[in-house]
């Protein structure tokens, strides 16, 4: 029923590890200690999410194959400010010792 969800979701995956992240961005280090989720921890989300508008916009003006390449990386910016919000929940809880 979500087939075409997860290739889509696969796909973003390999440009994150094996694609241009990797190539970019990872020095070998999860995902999650990969700049684009720490510059979130010095800049806030909307480091990601100001990430996510260009692209969406840039995206209309290319031709398919490379408006996809580009909302792949929409897709991993999101996953990236997801991760963010996961790493900082503990910070926004309520001090139940209050």
């Amino acid at each position: 029923m979500y087939m075409e969800l997860q290739k889509v979701l696969d796909k973003a995956l390999e440009r994150a590890s094996r694609g241009k992240g990797a190539a970019r961005h990872a020095t070998g280090q999860p995902f999650h200690e990969q700049p684009i989720v720490t510059e979130q921890h010095l800049l806030g989300p909307q480091a990601a999410l100001y990430q996510i508008r260009k692209k969406a916009l840039e995206s209309l003006r290319l031709p398919p194959t490379q408006a996809q390449k580009e909302l792949l990386d929409i897709i991993n910016y999101a996953a990236a400010c997801f991760i963010y919000y996961d790493q900082t929940k503990e910070e926004d809880a309520p001090d139940a010792s209050k």
